[in-house]
């Protein structure tokens, strides 16, 4: 048997801005955008290359969901972006306005810095060592 997370739903306010940021900023493919009707559509973006799992950005529905918007982690990271050139990535993200909230570190398992998205969930840019 095989099995993989294909996708990830993420808490967004709004899908065009959330759009914007995860392609122009970090340079995410659109893969989808079906409206859906009453407002809603079925966004997903995913990072280059191809491989791994895709974001299913969802706008925010109610209070509650609202709320959840940028904390769905408690503050904590929550997604991994890996890449095989890390200087080369954190470079360009800079560069595109993206915000990271600490330098770059190297560490035994590989390079790393932490990112913020647009709603300020954290994410870490990765490039494992070999």
């Amino acid at each position: 048997m095989t099995m993989k997370i294909a996708t990830i739903s993420l808490l967004v306010a709004d899908y065009d801005d959330a759009i914007r940021f995860y392609c122009d900023k970090l340079g995410f493919a659109l893969v989808a955008d079906i409206p859906l009707g009453a407002g809603k559509r079925w966004v997903l973006v995913a990072p280059p290359g191809g491989s791994g799992a895709r974001l299913l950005l969802a706008q925010a529905d109610g209070e509650e969901q609202r709320a959840a918007v940028g904390r769905q982690a408690g503050g904590r990271v929550m997604l991994f972006l890996e890449t095989d050139d890390f200087a080369r990535d954190h470079l360009r993200m800079v560069e595109d306005g993206v915000r990271f909230i600490e330098a770059p570190r190297h560490e035994a398992y590989g390079s790393v810095a932490v990112f913020e998205d647009l709603y300020g969930n954290k994410w870490d840019l990765i490039e494992p060592r070999a």
